[in-house]
C-alpha cells in the first residue's frame, strides 16, 4: 500500500502530543439534515478511534434544534452563551443557559438547540465507539418538543 493510501485509509486520531487549535480554525456548517436549519460548528478535536473524544463548539441561530440523536458513550454539553433547550425522549424540555452543564447517558435519545428568541453556543464532548460518536435519527416534531 502506498503512503498516500495508508494516510487516506487511517482513522482520525486525537493528537499524540500537545496541540493548539487557534480560534476560528475548522469552522464549517454542520452536516445537512441533522437539524431544522444549518448551524456552525468548529471541530476542536476529532477521532474515529474507540474511546477517544470528539470535541465541538456549536453556534446555533434562534429556533434551530437538532434531530433526535444518541451517542454510544454519552455526551457532555457545556453552554457558553445564549439560551437553549434540551429534551430526552419522554422527558420534559429543559431550558439551558450559559454555565449550565448537561450529561446525556450512553444511547439516551435526545435533542438540543436554541430557544426561539436567542442564539445558543455550546461545547460538546462525546467519545467514539465502533468508529462513531453519534447516531442521527428523525427530526423532532415541534409538538413533541413543546410537551
Amino acid at each position: 500500500m502506498s503512503e498516500v493510501s495508508e494516510i487516506m485509509n487511517s482513522p482520525k486520531r486525537c493528537p499524540q502530543q500537545m496541540t493548539v487549535r487557534r480560534a476560528g480554525q475548522s469552522i464549517a456548517p454542520a452536516p445537512a439534515n441533522i437539524s431544522t436549519a444549518p448551524f456552525w460548528a468548529q471541530m476542536l478535536l476529532e477521532s474515529d478511534v474507540d474511546g477517544e473524544n470528539n470535541v465541538m463548539q456549536a453556534y446555533v441561530e434562534p429556533g434551530v434544534i437538532t434531530n433526535w440523536h444518541t451517542h454510544p458513550r454519552g455526551q457532555f454539553l457545556y453552554v457558553l452563551s445564549g439560551v437553549g433547550f434540551a429534551q430526552c425522549d419522554g422527558g420534559p424540555m429543559v431550558e439551558l443557559r450559559a454555565g449550565d452543564c448537561v450529561w446525556f447517558a450512553p444511547d439516551e435519545r435526545h435533542w438540543h438547540g436554541a430557544s426561539p428568541t436567542s442564539t445558543f453556543c455550546y461545547i460538546s464532548i462525546q467519545a467514539t465507539q465502533d468508529g462513531t460518536a453519534v447516531s442521527w435519527l428523525e427530526p423532532v416534531i415541534r409538538e413533541e418538543a413543546a410537551q
